[in-house]
């Protein structure tokens, strides 16, 4: 057996440098399938426009849209875009330039749009077990399904006993389970503050034994044909990729 789909996020901090992590994602982890690109207002290049110069390298790309971005009666970002075929809408930070605009737009009423306007596009949401109760966020994925989500991407897992529970709450659904490295305690401290994760108690925030969980997490997932994606951050990928090809691959 062996995972359904593998997607690696790549962070679109300039084209040159996006052009050269897709080169290595393609070398180093030849398995991986499909690139998922967040938004990010620190950046000057949209996601979309990421994700049209990359297809022609990689073939299947995933752009984020944030929904408090859009502006009522505006065009969807990646809606016309030539072989795009997947989005995923996020609700999206507030900004912090405070001259950025931002729109009251529900995720589910973008997901909305996206079905009505775009409907050759697969449209994917969020699922965050951190960040309130597990009922609220049951219920915010009812309301996205009922707005026409096809599948969801998690917020990256750092506890196989959550993993596992999640994926009974998630049962039947597409779901692009996340993995990312935290690597030294101010990396666990980003994730614990910002993102209200609950780390185990025998974490240990080195890339072997990050390595050890994401291996762990894509054996599970290969058994039966799940999705996953990976979010290197703050790790090469020289380091990170190569050793997920044997637990992939077996």
């Amino acid at each position: 057996m062996s995972l359904s789909r593998l997607s690696v996020e790549l962070i679109p901090r300039s084209e040159e440098a996006l052009a050269q992590d897709v080169a290595s994602v393609k070398t180093l982890l030849p398995a991986a399938d499909t690139l998922n690109i967040p938004d990010l207002m620190r950046f000057p290049l949209r996601s979309w426009d990421a994700a049209c110069l990359t297809m022609p390298q990689f073939g299947t790309v995933i752009p984020h849209v944030r929904a408090i971005d859009i502006a009522p009666g505006a065009p969807l970002p990646g809606s016309t875009l030539p072989g795009l075929k997947e989005v995923l809408v996020v609700h999206g930070d507030p900004p912090a330039d405070l001259a950025h605009q931002t729109y009251p737009n529900s995720t589910e009423s973008i997901i909305r749009r996206y079905r009505k306007e775009a409907p050759h596009l697969r449209i994917y949401a969020a699922f965050d077990p951190y960040r309130r109760a597990p009922w609220k966020e049951l219920e915010d994925i009812a309301r996205k399904k009922e707005a026409g989500a096809d599948g969801f991407f998690t917020q990256p897992v750092f506890d196989l006993k959550l993993f596992d529970l999640c994926r009974e709450w998630l049962l039947g659904e597409q779901v692009f389970w996340g993995l990312s490295p935290v690597i030294g305690p101010r990396s666990r401290s980003y994730w614990e503050t910002t993102n209200h994760v609950v780390f185990p108690r025998n974490f240990e925030p080195t890339l072997d034994a990050n390595i050890q969980f994401a291996q762990s997490v894509l054996r599970q997932l290969s058994q039966d044909q799940g999705c996953a994606y990976l979010m290197p951050l703050r790790v090469k990928l020289e380091q990170y990729l190569p050793p997920l090809m044997d637990a992939i691959q077996g």
